[in-house]
Parts: structure tokens; sequence; C-alpha cells
């Protein structure tokens, strides 16, 4: 049995700390270089670590030392921006690194990073479904490491076998309906997949841009693996006739459900619960498809060719912590954690929702087949929905 080793890392932050920039999620180009500026004082921070003997911690030593020396940290994330911003500013207070972020869809940082071409402009990436990783990894842009923490991932199923990203949540895939709206129109709420092909939601249903999200690129490969290749392109066809808006990003529709302007949304049950729990949205109620649905494995990774490689190997060690992980709820994010040493949020044990209770995702075929399955799905909605793809 392996043992628990606590690493105190005393007398880390003795100078002064320049704040955590940060950006909105407004698709630019390169980090915000707006910053804050503030004294903080020396302190300890502690790190829960697993190893099999004190080599362990004189490697995380070495890498810390090593990390504090490139003095520096790029990330590019892709979960919600108070939980990315939460996460970023922990970091630097824990090890005195200065670091730059930007809230980006999965789908953006995936084109950002293929034009960048092995020359990244970031570090690491952080949250997002594990879809456009895996393109991502497929095309040699990611790098391979392994991270001493993931002996606390619960499965293998929430990592890379290679090691080129790491699960970090859990998130389940159903709808969010604005219940007051749907009584209004005198509707039932859809309980499964095909009932959202029913015309009586015309104009009603919402979902993320297959090309800039994650989540879209996530609902592409559960309809063909859940039907078939043929039914399941044919299937988002028929969907199409009864969509509104195609958001940039996967919780675009939650973000609406609650005011009405969306009445049905198709995204991450998680998002809809901080619609409820944080903004007040008490009419919106989840709906967990009843034939079944997929799930996401929200990540993070290091980019191949970053500029500060060993403070991103940090940020692995890190993201796969206690210290990083708990904050997700403590801002407003209520995905499932895939650690054995951390506390689940129980908001979303309370609200019914069951991470065992989803479809075996074929992770082989979407990482190799996703970029496919949504050219295909494009051409085969041909120009119908280009005026409500948004990109912005």
């Amino acid at each position: 049995m392996k043992k628990k080793l606590a690493l105190v890392l005393a007398g880390l932050l003795t100078c002064s700390l320049i704040g955590c920039g940060g950006s909105t999620d407004s698709g630019t180009d390169t980090p915000s270089d707006d910053t804050q500026t503030g004294n903080t004082p020396s302190q300890e921070a502690t790190m829960e670590l697993d190893g099999d003997d004190v080599e362990d911690a004189s490697g995380l030593d070495a890498l810390i030392e090593a990390a504090k020396a490139e003095g520096e940290l790029i990330v590019y994330g892709s979960c919600e921006e108070e939980y990315l911003a939460a996460a970023c500013e922990h970091f630097q207070e824990l090890y005195g690194i200065t670091v730059s972020y930007q809230r980006l869809s999965t789908g953006e940082v995936q084109s950002k990073i293929e034009e960048e071409n092995g020359n990244p402009s970031g570090d690491v990436w952080f949250g997002g479904t594990t879809d456009p990783y895996n393109v991502a990894a497929g095309e040699g842009l990611l790098e391979a490491y392994e991270a001493t923490n993931a002996s606390h991932l619960i499965s293998d199923t929430y990592r890379d076998a290679d090691g080129y990203w790491y699960g970090i949540y859990k998130g389940i895939l159903g709808f969010m309906v604005n219940n007051d709206e749907l009584e209004r129109m005198g509707l039932d709420a859809p309980t499964d997949w095909q009932d959202l092909l029913d015309e009586k939601y015309q104009g009603l249903i919402w979902l993320s841009n297959y090309n800039t999200a994650g989540t879209a690129k996530l609902v592409v490969n559960t309809m063909i693996q859940k039907y078939g290749h043929d039914e399941g392109i044919q299937y988002l066809v028929d969907l199409d006739k009864n969509i509104e808006v195609y958001t940039k990003s996967g919780s675009g529709p939650s973000k609406n459900v609650g005011t009405g302007e969306c009445v049905i949304g198709i995204g991450f049950l998680h998002d809809g619960i901080t619609q409820i729990v944080d903004n007040g949205y008490g009419n919106i109620g989840l709906v967990i498809p009843s034939s079944g649905t997929s799930f996401e494995v929200g990540a993070t990774a290091i980019f191949k060719g970053c500029a500060h490689p060993n403070a991103a190997k940090l940020w692995i060690e890190y993201a796969l912590s206690p210290e990083c992980v708990e904050l997700a709820a403590q801002n407003g994010s209520y995905q499932f954690l895939v650690l054995d040493n951390v506390d689940q949020p129980a908001v979303a044990t309370e609200f019914g929702l069951d991470p065992e209770n989803v479809m075996d995702y074929d992770f082989a075929d979407a990482k190799e087949n996703t970029t496919t399955y949504v050219e295909e799905v494009m051409a085969a909605l041909g120009s119908a929905a280009d005026d409500r793809f948004q990109t912005e």
C-alpha cells in the first residue's frame, strides 16, 4: 500500500507576487496583460502527494525549484471563468509563479494550437471535455507527462494511457428546461433524445456550435455511438429543424434557460445546477435522457513545445490535487470529481445526478474520428444552419 506523503512547502512566498492576469471569453489571440499587484506574506502551503518513498518528494522539490526559476505560466482554460481564475490565483499563491490565463472554448483552444503548430503561445490547457484534447494529442500537439498525483485518479478511464491528458472532473450530458415557459405553452418537458425531434419544440432548443464547443462535439459522438454512424448524423440533421441558436461555448444554452430566452438547452447538467444554486433560477428543470446519455471528462494537459515546461508539469500535479479541484464547487462549478482524496460537491447528488448512470462511451473512436464526424455533420446540415452558429 502506498504511503501518503504530505509535502510542506514552507517559505516559498517571501517575495511580492504579481496578480493573476485574466480576460473575458473574447477569443483574443493573446492572454490579457491586465494584472493585479500585491504583497503576499511568507506562508506555508501543503499539497498532498502519493508516492512509494521520499524520492518522490525530492523529485517534486526539484520540479518546484525548476518551475520557480521559469517564473511564469500561461493557462488556456475551457472551464467556467470563475473556477479558472480561482485555480490560477491559488497556484500563484502557492508557488510564487506569475500566471496569465485566458478563457476559451475547447474548440477555440484546439484551433489555436493547431494554427501555432508546435510553437504554442500557452503552456497548459485546463478544463473542457476531452474530445478536442484527444484530437490535439493525435496531432502531436500535447506533451506526455507521467504525473505523480495521477495515482489518485479513481479509474484509468480518467486519463490518457500515454499521459497526454488527465481528468479532473466528470459531467453528465442532458437537458435543462424552463418549466415556467413550458407550462405557459402547454408543453411537457422532453424526457429522451427522440423527444427533441418533435415539431412542437421547433425554435425552442439551444445547442452549442459543433466547430467551437467540446460539448457539441460530445453530442455528435454520443449520437453516432448511440444510433450508428448514418442514423446518428441524420438525427442531428433532424434535430437542427428545432434548434434556434448554436452558442459558441458549451455552457451557453444553460445561461439562457432561466431567463426563458432558451426554453430547452442541451448541455452539461452541472451548468444547470450553477444557474439554479448560484443565480437563483428555480424555474430550471434538469433532465437525464431516459434511454441513456454520455458524460464528459474535464481534463488538463501540457502543450508540446511550451515556453515554461517545468511550470506546466507542476500545474498538472496541482490540477490533480484537492488544492485545485475543490475550488470548483466554491466557484460555481458542480461537476463530479474523479480523484479519490477529495470531497465531492454534495449539491450534485442532491439534484439526483448519478455519475455512474451513463453509457459506455467509446473514447478511442472519439479520439480517432471526432474531426471527421464534425465535418460530416456540417456537410449534412449545409448552409441552412450557418446563420445560427455563433462564434463570438
